[in-house]
Order: C-alpha cells, then structure tokens, then sequence
C-alpha cells in the first residue's frame, strides 16, 4: 500500500463535559452525551518517493520539508509518527484538510489524532477497531503530548453516531449508542444551530483552569455527569423542550466551573440567541471561543438566525460512520 486516505468526523458535545477528564473520572466516573457531524477532518499519507530532495513533506496551514521525524514541527504528526515506531527509514508525505478551523471547540485536535493514527495505520495494512483506536488517540494526546484534554473526543471521532460514553473509575470506557425513534432524530436534527464566532484558542490553556477548578466544583461536575442519563431519557420520549432547557442549564453550570469559559462576548451572543427563541444552548468545547450551538424550535430558527446575523451559520447534519479510511492503494 503506498497511499490511504482517512476521514474523521468532528463531534458536538451535549453533557457531561467536564467528567471526561481523567483527573476526575479515574475517581468518580464520568459520562457524556454527544454526537458527530458531518463535518469532517481528512488525512492523506503515503510513501514518499526516494528521488525527493527531502526525506518527510508534511503540509498543514505550513510546508514542512524535513530529513527527520524529528524535525517536524507539528507536534501531533511528530509524536504520532515516535508512537506508532515510524522512523525515517521511510520517507513519508503527509497532508491534513479540515471542514472547520481548529482551535474552535469542535474536538478538531483529537479528530486529527483519531485520523492520523487510523490513515498510517492502514499505510502498514494494519486494521485497527474503534476501541483500539481512541484509546490510541487518547493516549497520543494525553501521555505523548501531555495536553490537558478530556476523553471523549477522541472515543467520539473514532465511533461516530449519537452516543453515552462512559467512563469508568480506575479506567474502561463503553459507548452505548442512543438508538433513537427516526422522527425524533429528525426532530432533533432540525433544533440544532451552530453558529461560528470567529475567534478560536488554545484548548488545553482553558482546559488546564478547569481541571484545576474540579475539586473545588464537585457538585457542579456531579450534576452535569447525572445531567447525561437525564437528556438520553428526554430524547429516547422525544421530550424535546425538556432537553433544551437541561442545555440551558448546563452551560448556565459549565460557565461557572471557570472565568476562563465564558466572556461577556459570549454571554451577549447567548442572551442574544436566547430571546430570539432559542431554548438552550452551549459554548462547545473548552471555552471562551468557536462554535456555539443552539436549541431552537424550528419556527424560531429565522428569528435566531436574524438576530445572529452578524455570525456565520454552518448548517450541518448528524452522521453515524465515525473514522474511516476513504481511500488505499
């Protein structure tokens, strides 16, 4: 095999946020409820030839030309390569395409690592399960990369679909599927919008004031981990109102765990939405920036979206294929 092609999808995260990471879930469990989209990141690599004057070309938002894996910039690449024991033996090319910029709370970061391990992966013809592969993903960013990052990216880019992710004290995750009822999904699907603030940040920064804020915000943590059974059990009834205003009440608790999650930027864009007609609604993702999602009947969504006008709408559907190879050869 000489060349493959990985396609990742990048996640929305609804609960739970917050109980995924390990300092807190290795004690107390943790859950999430989230979902993928159909936005996607994309990873090529293949053997690069040997007629090259360079032995590694890596292409993201730079060129990289380097005759060793340790000389490439890009952290993700570098210690995805160490790894997975890549050496320069092989020369090798590799270029990252996303739907959606990074740093935006969209879980881009670990949709890159899912996607990176599984395309060089499939380059050794070595098939890998979804399991193995977030727990691959993880341990790139948490141990070779040392980020201050939660769990469930990484498990919800590697399975794909709308998801309980669970994760258990002491280690062990399981994803459990929410099986939904056809119209309620489409009910579902047609009360999301997601709206781009144009402005994106360092994850791991504000994540670092959160993990440090979570013994002293314990029933904060314990209540947005309770608040996962509660808005699957919504959605399975197809009590649709009932999980709007828990998003509500989510981000009314996720914005407290820190001063670094939210801003008055982001609270004014909130309020904003939110007498418009929107439910419910979160700041996705660590904080401060990026995307944000709203919960909005479907014959509220022209008033929100006129009153959020000066913000990009990104229409988007849900997609259940989680990463996959998309092309080999």
């Amino acid at each position: 095999m000489t060349m493959t092609i990985s396609k990742t999808p990048l996640r929305m995260s609804f609960f739970g946020g917050g109980s995924d990471y390990p300092a807190w879930y290795l004690k107390e469990g943790g859950a999430v409820l989230s979902t993928t989209i159909d936005k996607y990141c994309f990873i090529s690599c293949r053997a690069l030839p040997p007629f090259f004057n360079t032995k590694h070309r890596i292409v993201w938002s730079h060129i990289e030309l380097v005759n060793s894996v340790s000389e490439i910039l890009h952290p993700a690449i570098r210690e995805g390569l160490r790894a997975l024991q890549f050496d320069d033996s092989l020369g090798l090319e590799i270029h990252h395409q996303g739907d959606l910029p990074a740093r935006a709370g969209m879980g881009s970061s670990s949709a890159f690592a899912v996607g990176l391990i599984k395309a060089l992966l499939a380059l050794r013809k070595i098939e890998i399960d979804r399991y193995d592969l977030a727990l691959r993903a993880i341990d790139l960013e948490q141990n070779w990369l040392k980020e201050n990052v939660g769990s469930q990216d990484q498990v919800a880019s590697a399975y794909g679909g709308l998801n309980v992710i669970r994760f258990n004290p002491g280690g062990g995750i399981q994803v459990e599927p929410l099986a939904l009822d056809g119209a309620i999904k489409e009910r579902l699907a047609s009360h999301l919008m997601l709206f781009f603030t144009g402005t994106s940040r360092l994850a791991s920064q504000i994540a670092l004031t959160v993990i440090q804020s979570l013994q002293e915000k314990q029933a904060t943590i314990r209540r947005m981990h309770a608040m996962v059974d509660e808005g699957a059990a919504a959605l399975r009834e197809g009590r649709l109102d009932d999980f709007g205003e828990m998003l509500h009440e989510g981000w009314m608790l996720k914005r407290g765990i820190s001063a670094s999650i939210s801003n008055a930027h982001i609270d004014e864009l909130y309020t904003t939405a939110r007498a418009a007609g929107a439910i419910g609604g979160k700041l996705l993702g660590a904080g401060s920036s990026g995307f944000m999602l709203f919960f909005v009947p479907p014959e509220r969504r022209p008033d929100v979206q006129q009153a959020l006008k000066h913000y990009l709408h990104v229409p988007f559907h849900l997609e259940e294929s989680g990463s996959q190879i998309i092309y080999s050869s």
